[in-house]
């Protein structure tokens, strides 16, 4: 214990103290846990191979939340436990690097963008207004980017891969983003960031 108390007092920023660096990091493991449940709370639909998960709530609440580079390592932590063969995906019987191939991949480069986009927009405005417009676009985003894989890798033309990767998820990813931002700001109200970092 002596030692890596002594480690982290070495790697610590001055002035904070090792309680806040070991609260920050269980708070982005948390998230890493509550991203890979939400891959597991799924929903397959009849009409497209990609499941509707909770992901897309759990990434922009930990964007939110943790800010823009803790949501960034939350969201790359369960990337890399997953790629390590980690059972975090949500469809069964792929593992490893070989599902950042699959026809889900897109959507799972798209987490890391959004969860920037909603940490730093956050704590750039406090307005209802644009933070609703800021969980939509990011929650869009994540669409946009799994569709584009799909009509680049898939192997699906251009419409195809918009009926199978974007317009089934548009009405459940807003509801998510909505509720999202309802916990986010909730939250906020409940605990308030004095730092806002």
């Amino acid at each position: 214990m002596a030692f890596l108390r002594s480690a982290a007092l070495r790697v610590a920023p001055r002035g904070v103290s090792i309680s806040a660096i070991l609260y920050r990091a269980a708070a982005v493991l948390g998230f890493v846990g509550l991203i890979a449940l939400g891959a597991h709370l799924k929903i397959a639909l009849p009409y497209t191979p990609v499941p509707v998960t909770f992901q897309t709530f759990f990434v922009l609440l930990a964007g939110a939340i943790l800010g823009p580079a803790e949501g960034v390592a939350a969201v790359t932590l369960y990337l890399a436990g997953g790629a390590l063969g980690v059972p975090f995906f949500a469809r069964p019987g792929i593992s490893g690097l070989a599902y950042f191939t699959g026809i889900t991949g897109g959507y799972l480069f798209g987490f890391i963008a959004a969860s920037v986009i909603v940490g730093i927009g956050v704590r750039r405005t406090q307005r209802l207004a644009a933070q609703a417009l800021l969980f939509a676009a990011a929650a869009l985003l994540i669409l946009g980017c799994g569709t584009a894989w799909l009509y680049v890798i898939g192997g699906r033309a251009l419409w195809p891969a918009v009926m199978a990767g974007l317009v089934p998820f548009l009405a459940g990813d807003t509801l998510k983003a909505g509720a999202a931002l309802f916990a986010y700001r909730a939250l906020r109200m409940a605990v308030p960031d004095k730092s806002d970092a």
